[in-house]
């Protein structure tokens, strides 16, 4: 195993297939990348609510890579293990015109500047009110090129991956990415510091982060057609170890259903049930949960299985 390293100018604004990868990595080795915070370093720890106004969206969630991964071809899929995240000592979140689920009601520009030491593990909203935010760092975007040609936008989620902003993507978890492109071109960025299923003013706590992952190809989960991800342990929301598959559209009804019906294809691939036990187990053990619900034209939804139900 190698160990490789990306810097914070190695960036790009969209998911491209033709764009020339960073690195070259083996299957199984490990990379870290520094980046930015989703501004591009627009936004810096001085920054007030007039900075939000005179912002550049078109520079917003740019992404580190991509890195090509040998042996890695259409149909395989991409393990992703989240090792390690250093956040920066300072985040922001902001109110930005035209953006969030409820961008027709708040139309001002709002900014938060937050004070961030991961060593104490939370981070405070209001300290005089002794209301604080417990810091559980992840990166929002994590994706492979699409197989298609063309330059994709880094802001909408896809079935490839990308902003999916799932919070449950922490350390200690395991993503897998379906592959479209030969050597998966698999890129990272968005640091937050924390976040709420959904992120549903456009913004989490955003930071610059350096992250560790490990990418591995698999040829073993050819149904892999969306973003699945495995949380366990300390990274499992309500300390209970989950399996999830997601459904990635435009439209919220059909993301669920995505999410639900991959998450049928999983256990009759992996548990030899058949598609109506899969179906009833989703229905009395499954949760679905809204991961992402702001970043156009693209909705998140997943379905968690709790892997106590599953014999792990």
């Amino acid at each position: 195993m190698s160990i490789h390293s990306l810097k914070r100018d190695q960036t790009n604004l969209a998911w491209d297939n033709s764009i020339p990868p960073v690195i070259h990595i083996a299957s199984g080795d490990t990379v870290t990348f520094d980046c930015l915070d989703a501004s591009n370093g627009q936004l810096t720890a001085d920054s007030t609510k007039d900075t939000v106004g005179t912002i550049n969206l078109s520079l917003f969630d740019q992404v580190n890579g991509p890195v090509y991964v040998r042996g890695a071809t259409p149909g395989d899929t991409l393990q992703v293990d989240v090792l390690s995240i250093e956040t920066g000592d300072w985040g922001w979140t902001a109110v930005i015109p035209g953006f969030g689920l409820l961008a027709d009601e708040y139309t001002e520009p709002a900014l938060k500047i937050w004070k961030i030491d991961q060593s104490k593990g939370f981070t405070w909203f209001d300290e005089a009110r002794g209301m604080k935010i417990p810091l559980r760092p992840f990166a929002g975007e994590m994706g492979v090129a699409p197989g298609k040609s063309g330059a994709f936008s880094t802001i909408p989620p896809y079935c490839t991956g990308g902003n999916i902003d799932t919070r449950h993507v922490t350390v200690g978890s395991t993503l897998y990415l379906p592959i479209e492109a030969e050597g998966a071109l698999f890129s990272i960025g968005d640091g937050h510091a924390a976040q709420g299923d959904g992120e549903v003013c456009g913004t989490a706590i955003e930071t610059p982060m350096k992250v560790t992952v490990r990418l591995t190809v698999r040829k073993d989960k050819p149904y892999t057609k969306t973003p699945h991800f495995s949380c366990t342990s300390a990274a499992a929301p309500e300390g209970i170890d989950y399996y999830c598959t997601t459904g990635v559209n435009s439209d919220i009804k059909e993301a669920t259903r995505a999410a639900v019906r991959n998450m049928v294809e999983y256990l009759t691939n992996e548990y030899n049930l058949d598609k109506v036990e899969a179906y009833m187990l989703c229905s009395v053990a499954g949760d679905l949960r809204m991961h992402e619900v702001v970043d156009m034209p693209n909705y998140v939804v997943g379905m968690m299985m709790p892997k106590s139900v599953l014999g792990h």
